[in-house]
């Protein structure tokens, strides 16, 4: 294994840099540096050489020249092999045996709204992408550092192999360090093809859209078992919202495909409300929700009302701790996964009966939340904002004579949530803090009705109504009176909606029209 005489030394975040350096020179290495960062190690007391004296070559051009130099790349680049090693001492260069360097901060600058696109511009490294490829590329001899958190596994590396570095992990740090770059082009890329000739913004979604997602794991098999699938995560922090890609794995199973959509369907629908609450997901559409002040465990119990058959097998999400009481209830059925932000030490116990459960524990961070929403199809890719419209249904428009009572707009209120996360065309029966009955993914919006009427395990006498979208004609409305619901909420928009308004006159319905429509496909 090749020893680290020389490292050269070049970063925008300087996260562990004077400890990475102490390691180094702990090594008896040479450090090389540029800039800021050679003035932060010299502050610190560590020896070091500016790469300007190294060459012999000023930085130039308001520093974008610096490293642009054969003693630089011939450095990183010359292999150890009998003619590089003759060339390279013809031309006095020296070989650099590891580089750390991450690059200037152009996705950070880029996000402020009050970017320029000369700010953006002076923000697109060159230098340090240039470096990082040609140590990269010699990886059989130079070790790159793009990370941070690296350092210290490198430098624990050296300390037992007395200075040198494994093929094994130089191999998977230049692995990282060219998705490091590839991550960084794309975003510029994806920045000026948003702009127009003037330098201002034209469109929302770029001309070119890169996009980079890391292997977090292979699966057992897709959708089927005869299909092969893997799970990959967004790089990054934890967002503010809870993901499936930064939760914690507590227990159970290997999670598969399908239970990673159901997670992701469930964690959305629990993240509209506000109050203790509870999902139950079957094959990502909900088949119980339940909100209740009274904390989880009841949440838990309205939801499971709403359909106690289909709730075998299912993905359990709150949207709170999972307390010793929840925990019992959850022990005592068969599920596939919970997730939630916390267990009790209790609920662990019980829950730690069912072995294969599926246990997982959501994480929030600080990072701002992914705007955008990924569908794939055969040789294409349709980008869209998330679905995160909120409507106080108080501000609805009421086009029948009687307006809905306060208990009927809260029950209407929970229904429109939960309508958002039902497949089209979506009908949901409720009570305020609980699902009845629903209708999920028909053809014809009168199926979804009856649907959610005969798939009702409890009473809906004096359930209220929530549709997706607009009702194209009145019989959805006479068939939902038959299922004694009062109120209805729905976007409107039909050119029948008169008719369909008449008809809710005719069976005393009061009715809301929200504008918003949720389709979901």
């Amino acid at each position: 294994m090749p020893v680290v005489r020389r490292a050269l030394l070049s970063v925008a975040d300087k996260r562990g840099l004077p400890e990475l350096a102490r390691g180094l020179v702990r090594h008896g290495v040479a450090l090389l540096s540029t800039g800021g960062t050679a003035k932060l190690l010299a502050e610190a007391g560590i020896a070091v050489v500016q790469v300007s004296d190294y060459t012999g070559a000023p930085e130039m051009l308001e520093g974008r020249v610096k490293t642009l130099h054969p003693k630089v790349h011939g450095g990183l680049l010359g292999r150890a092999i009998a003619e590089h090693e003759r060339q390279m001492k013809l031309a006095g260069i020296e070989p650099i045996d590891l580089l750390c360097v991450n690059l200037y901060p152009f996705r950070e600058t880029v996000a402020r709204p009050d970017v320029t696109l000369d700010d953006a511009v002076e923000n697109i490294d060159i230098g340090g992408p240039a470096m990082i490829r040609s140590a990269a590329k010699n990886f059989e001899r130079v070790t790159v550092l793009v990370d941070p958190d690296d350092y210290m596994a490198v430098l624990a590396e050296m300390d037992g192999a007395r200075g040198a570095v494994s093929d094994a992990t130089r191999f998977r740090l230049a692995q990282k360090a060219f998705a490091h770059t590839a991550a960084y082009d794309g975003a510029i890329a994806a920045f000026l093809s948003a702009l127009d000739e003037t330098g201002q913004r034209r469109a929302r979604f770029p001309g070119t859209l890169t996009l980079q997602w890391k292997r977090r794991s292979e699966l057992r098999y897709g959708e089927n078992p005869h299909q092969q699938a893997a799970f990959y995560v967004e790089p990054g922090p934890a967002g503010s919202e809870p993901t499936v890609a930064h939760a914690e794995i507590l227990q159970g199973k290997e999670l598969s495909y399908n239970n990673l959509l159901d997670l992701d369907a469930a964690l959305a629908l629990v993240g509209e409300f506000e109050g203790p609450a509870c999902v139950i997901i079957k094959h990502t559409n909900p088949c119980g929700v339940g909100e209740s002040e009274a904390g989880c465990a009841l949440a838990f119990q309205l939801a499971k009302a709403c359909d106690p058959l289909s709730a075998f097998g299912g993905i359990v999400a709150t949207n709170r701790e999972v307390d010793a009481e929840l925990g019992r209830e959850l022990s005592e059925m068969f599920l596939e996964c919970v997730i939630a932000p916390a267990y009790s030490e209790a609920a662990r116990d019980a829950l730690s009966k069912k072995k294969n459960l599926r246990l997982l524990r959501t994480v929030t961070g600080t990072a701002p939340p992914s705007e955008l929403a990924l569908r794939s199809l055969a040789g294409g890719l349709l980008v869209q904002t998330r679905d995160r419209a909120a409507l106080d249904l108080q501000r609805a428009h009421c086009p029948t004579r009687r307006p809905p009572t306060d208990a009927e707009l809260s029950a209407l209120a929970f229904a429109w949530r939960v309508c958002k996360h039902v497949k089209s065309n979506a009908i949901v029966l409720a009570r305020a803090g609980q699902t009845v009955g629903i209708g999920a993914g028909q053809m014809s919006r009168i199926d979804s009705v009856k649907l959610a009427g005969a798939k009702a395990q409890l009473p809906t006498q004096g359930t209220v109504l929530a549709s997706d979208a607009f009702f194209p004609f009145r019989d959805s409305i006479d068939e939902a009176a038959q299922l004694g619901v009062t109120a209805i909420v729905h976007p409107g928009g039909s050119v029948r909606d008169a008719e369909v308004t008449a008809a809710a006159d005719e069976h005393g319905l009061a009715m809301l029209t929200t504008g918003q429509r949720h389709f979901r496909h």
